[in-house]
């Protein structure tokens, strides 16, 4: 046992039990073994976001010493935090691992994909991320879904299948009594896998202090301009902020998911440490997307539209 694992392991009436965050993490390293042997070609999404970035530190846990035995990818919408792409890189570069990149910018250059009225990328990661999987014949795909985040993740099961097409039918999905996950799939279609679907918000931050994990600081209060829009706090950027009447103003902000710029927002914080920052969270009663994520208001079932048609 780790030393990690030993500290968190108590008596209670002579008996030993594991904390709730050894728990998690037992279920996802299993999770991540059992698609590690079932699957032919598996593939982890890694933006440099938390959620990403506990996943990663999962999948080393599930294989050290051995290297981690399947690579990584990120659908980059060409509006991502470069805080969040330059911590992307640097851990890739470190930890010696292959990641594979499609551009939806590239998509928009030869036609194939259409800026939006609104400037947001977002849901234009579909397309691309659905030709990667094809292409590189992935038959597995780990994502940082968590059940907590959203309505239509809520009903996601830890396997979720997706047809030749990518998409996603609520009717299709398996039961996975006793952790038992069925990874079947016919020729064309392919598996999306959520590791950390159990997990909380709070769980993934008390977890991230109690392993140490390095993340950007764009997740930690500092100093940025911003410019209020439909209630939210964006960052000014080529995409397409602010209009003429968005005064912009430097707030001190933090945000609690990353995505695309056009559609990610700050929240007032003054939370520099990851006590604070879990201190806060504890506090919230609005989850992370509900109150920084402007692709998610669009409609009662923007994100469930969106995956039906491939999105993650």
């Amino acid at each position: 046992m780790t030393a990690t694992a030993a500290a968190a392991v108590h008596a209670t009436d002579g008996r030993f039990t594991l904390s709730h965050l050894d728990v998690l993490e037992s279920e996802a390293v299993h999770v991540i073994r059992e698609v590690a042997g079932e699957f032919e070609r598996p593939v982890l999404l890694f933006s440099g976001g938390k959620d990403s970035i506990v996943m990663l530190h999962l999948a080393l846990k599930a294989f050290t010493p051995a290297p981690i035995p399947f690579g990584l990818l990120h659908v980059d919408t060409g509006h991502n935090f470069p805080e969040v792409l330059a911590h992307r890189d640097r851990t890739v570069s470190g930890l010696g691992l292959r990641l594979h990149v499609a551009h939806v910018e590239d998509y928009i250059a030869d036609g194939r994909l259409k800026e939006r009225p609104d400037g947001t990328r977002n849901p234009l990661q579909t397309v691309p991320l659905t030709d990667a999987i094809r292409e590189h014949r992935f038959d597995a795909v780990f994502g940082g879904g968590r059940r907590d985040e959203e309505k239509a993740r809520a009903k996601e099961r830890v396997f979720s299948l997706r047809d030749e097409f990518s998409q996603w039918d609520p009717r299709r999905q398996r039961p996975e009594l006793w952790q038992l996950y069925n990874g079947r799939h016919a020729p064309g279609e392919h598996v999306r896998v959520f590791p950390l679907s159990n997990w909380t918000e709070l769980d993934v931050w008390q977890y991230i202090e109690r392993e140490g994990i390095e993340l950007p600081r764009i997740y930690f209060a500092h100093e940025r301009e911003v410019f209020l829009r439909a209630g939210m706090w964006l960052a000014p950027g080529t995409w397409g902020g602010p209009k003429p009447d968005e005064p912009v103003a430097k707030r001190l902000v933090r945000y609690r998911t990353v995505g695309d710029m056009s559609c990610t927002g700050a929240v007032d914080s003054t939370a520099t440490t990851l006590g604070e920052v879990i201190a806060e969270i504890a506090g919230s009663r609005i989850t992370e997307r509900g109150a920084s994520r402007a692709d998610d208001r669009l409609s009662e079932a923007a994100m469930e539209d969106r995956k039906r048609e491939g999105y993650f």
